[in-house]
């Protein structure tokens, strides 16, 4: 069981150790016409890495860089640069009507890497995320730059998010050929309601050795328990309240599927005495192949709520319940994965696959089979730093 922020887990197959929680500072600053200002973006920062916690994400797009300048001036105030590890990211745009100062080629890492460097107030990256996939760029061309990058020590380690699994799973067979630095971990969205990743990117990740950290957990807001149904649509205060009928999918929560996981969610909370957000958080930490949680906040009580979501356990009953509610559909070509085929495929027969630990000299672990529809609980040692497995 997660206890704590200070339970810290090795990213992917590398040897950084982070938090099982990353403060996520997306909502450092109010230049979007929301979030915190720097002054309860300190205090959010400090409480934070007071509880234990390590791991700080940020990109060079968030509020126009004003959140990558508070991060690196709240590090560097505290003299913090060794103990805390810093993510950013690229491939948004820096400069309208400049087709080569966004997206994902060479010259565009190097032109947001070092912009990145100078409001972060430090020479390095500890992981460098590659913000989105911008459909044009090779694979091969990425992943070389990147690994320039981490053989001149201006990045640690870097990693993809919201990318194809194909394209991620190519990236990292690549590297392994050519003995190349291999992605460390994959940021994606993931909650209750959103769970389509559990179709490829997981399995992947499982399978290649790389660390899920989720964003959004709390869709948004929707599972926080401000939001309740009315009518044919919902109501709360929020931003899913004020971007309704925008179109855009990260905003449009207020479905009938989805107002059917928020009564299961409450209704566990209230069996567990818990927060409805505690309990969505709880259950996207404790999937399998998650690493580390992006949460954020705008105000301490919200980050004391999500610092509070790690360190009980979610009875297996009520557990199930959360799984099959928000279960994704079963289509094609999943459903020839599910377990009524595999037990045509295998005759009848159980079997289990088993592979080799990520470690090398470590004994050889059982791998749980994992079904689309409800993968598997992982299991892990009762120990301060823990190396969660991925394979």
């Amino acid at each position: 069981m997660i206890r704590n922020l200070a339970d810290y887990v090795t990213l992917g197959r590398t040897g950084l150790r982070v938090s099982p929680l990353c403060l996520g500072t997306m909502t450092f600053g109010t230049e979007w016409g929301w979030g915190a200002d720097e002054k309860v973006s300190r205090v959010l920062f400090d409480r934070y890495v007071d509880a234990g916690g390590n791991f700080i994400d940020t990109a060079d797009g968030y509020t126009a860089g004003r959140s990558e300048e508070m991060v690196g001036t709240f590090v560097a105030d505290r003299r913090l640069r060794d103990r805390v590890v810093i993510a950013t990211k690229f491939t948004f745009s820096g400069e309208e009507g400049n087709p080569n100062a966004g997206g994902n080629g060479r010259k565009n890492i190097h032109r947001a890497l070092e912009g990145s460097l100078r409001r972060l107030k430090t020479d390095y990256v500890d992981l460098y995320w590659l913000h989105a996939w911008d459909t044009i760029t090779p694979v091969e061309e990425v992943l070389s730059t990147l690994d320039g990058l981490v053989r001149q020590g201006k990045i640690r380690h870097f990693g993809f998010s919201d990318t194809p699994a194909w394209y991620l799973a190519r990236a990292q067979t690549i590297a392994e050929k050519d003995g190349k630095e291999r992605l460390a971990a994959l940021q994606l969205e993931y909650s209750l309601v959103e769970r389509n990743i559990e179709r490829e990117h997981i399995p992947a990740a499982q399978e290649l050795g790389i660390a899920v950290c989720p964003w959004s957990p709390l869709a948004g807001g929707f599972l926080s328990g401000k939001y309740r149904r009315a009518g044919e649509t919902g109501k709360g205060e929020g931003r899913l309240e004020t971007m309704k009928g925008s179109g855009h999918p990260v905003f449009e929560r207020f479905t009938e599927r989805n107002w059917r996981i928020l009564d299961a969610l409450h209704d566990v909370a209230r069996r567990t005495g818990k927060t409805p957000s505690q309990v969505a958080l709880n259950w996207v930490a404790t999937r399998p192949g998650v690493t580390s949680t992006i949460i954020g906040a705008t105000n301490p009580a919200q980050l004391d709520d999500n610092l509070a979501a790690i360190g009980f356990t979610i009875p297996d009953e009520l557990r199930e319940r959360l799984d099959d509610a928000g279960a994704p559909e079963p289509v094609h070509p999943y459903i020839f994965f599910a377990d009524a085929m595999q037990a045509r495929i295998r005759g009848g027969v159980a079997v289990r696959r088993w592979m080799p630990s990520p470690v090398s000299g470590a004994p050889i672990l059982p791998v749980r089979e994992i079904s689309v529809a409800a993968p598997a609980r992982r299991e892990t040692g009762d120990v301060r730093t823990m190396r969660r497995e991925t394979g």
